[in-house]
């Protein structure tokens, strides 16, 4: 038997005034995710449990079978282990990002504008340069910072104690940065290296030459995530499977690292809707080939879209993921004539209306070639059809333990 599950991270939606009431997977073109439905099983399940923040780190713990509150030690821990940090049990981690701030008239930090968390997904290449800057400013000796991806990375302080909290900048997009910047006891330190970022950044060479591009600026780091190191389960040993990971994103990496599972790097994969689509499924298919019985296969595009706000490019991007990724794969299974099982579940809804993420359940498909059921066209991978089935798990880990038969 061979398995595989697909995360559209983000791609779970809420009916859209623009869409006539529809979601965004009810209209996208993905016939060949659809055809599976169709003989396979669709449902609801809640990725997210009450009372913890719906990120992408417990959403993808709960996907691969562990449930967050047990398991959630914070984002960054698992950012850390995908960039090769070897992380103690007393180091602390948090995300750095590179973010867009807009200067307003007053000059004042705390009223510059959060336009973009992602900086115009500015390349790893460029944000490396800018990194140095802050390394330079503020690394001391239990401080370093090291670069992840994209605008995505990580400072670990060695030996801390933090009582602080923190808001992920994709949550207040278009808000005035100084009612979000952290807070607690701890605050002001976080703060200080926040707004000095800005007077580092703004002018830097890289910034020039992406504005005269019509780019955005990554002006300004932007902290959050606090994490330390977690412990989770052999997922291989726990499901009885050989697997691989398949991310852009260092998060899913990181979950794949702790859970034992092999990580494949894909050139060209961005964790946007530029992605290295066919790589993606090109590598699927090789581990398959060497052995691997599971593939874990992340897509973020859908997601990326989302916090941006683009409806149309959220659509095209579920259409990208079913045709350029899914189908292949797919066909490389129907073809080995061996038995397999496919879920596609995104690990949690990301809707437009909020450009962020939310707790309300997703909908999941399941598709068995050794059980399929009768044909039924109505039965698809989206929110209308997943409800109306009245299959429902209230914790999204039990879904994948049924997905595994256990």
């Amino acid at each position: 038997m061979k398995y595989l599950i697909v995360v559209p991270d983000g791609a779970g939606d809420n009916p859209i005034k623009e869409l006539n009431g529809k979601t965004p997977l009810e209209v996208a073109d993905i016939p060949c995710i659809n055809g599976l439905a169709a003989r396979g099983e669709v449902g609801t399940c809640r990725t997210v449990p009450e009372g913890i923040s719906p990120g992408s780190d417990s959403a993808n713990l709960s996907v691969m079978g562990y449930d967050p509150r047990v398991y959630l030690t914070g984002r960054s821990s698992l950012e850390a282990a995908s960039i090769g940090i070897d992380m103690k049990d007393t180091d602390i981690s948090f995300r750095v990002n590179l973010i867009t701030l807009e200067p307003v008239e007053s000059g004042n930090y705390d009223d510059y504008l959060i336009r973009d968390h992602s900086a115009g997904d500015i390349t790893t290449e460029e944000a490396d340069q800018l990194l140095e800057c802050i390394k330079n400013e503020f690394s001391k000796e239990n401080i370093h910072f090291y670069t992840g991806t994209q605008y995505r990375h990580c400072m670990i302080i060695n030996n801390g104690d933090v009582e602080c909290s923190f808001t992920p900048p994709h949550d207040v997009l278009d808000r005035r940065a100084g009612d979000y910047l952290p807070k607690g006891r701890d605050s002001r330190f976080f703060i200080d290296m926040m707004k000095k970022s800005y007077e580092l950044l703004n002018d830097h060479p890289v910034n020039k030459a992406r504005a005269e591009r019509g780019l955005n600026r990554a002006n300004s780091i932007w902290i959050w995530g606090q994490g330390t190191k977690p412990n989770l389960p052999d997922f291989n040993k726990k499901y009885g499977v050989e697997g691989s990971v398949i991310s852009a994103v260092d998060l899913i990496k990181g979950i794949g690292i702790f859970a034992g599972l092999e990580v494949i790097e894909v050139e060209g994969a961005t964790g946007n809707i530029n992605t290295n689509f066919e790589g993606k499924a090109q590598a699927a298919v090789d581990a398959y080939k060497r052995g691997k019985n599971f593939v874990y296969l992340h897509m973020e595009g859908t997601d990326e879209c989302s916090h941006q706000g683009d409806l149309e490019g959220k659509i095209r991007c579920a259409g990208y993921i079913d045709q350029r990724a899914v189908k292949p794969v797919i066909e490389y299974l129907k073809e080995s004539g061996e038995r397999f099982r496919v879920l596609v579940v995104p690990d949690h809804r990301t809707p437009l209306s909020i450009r962020t993420h939310s707790s309300d359940p997703v909908c999941y498909m399941i598709y068995d070639s050794g059980d399929e059921k009768n044909y039924d066209p109505d039965r698809k991978f989206n929110e209308k059809s997943a409800y109306a089935s009245g299959i429902h798990f209230e914790d999204g880990h039990e879904m994948t333990d049924h997905f595994f038969g256990k």
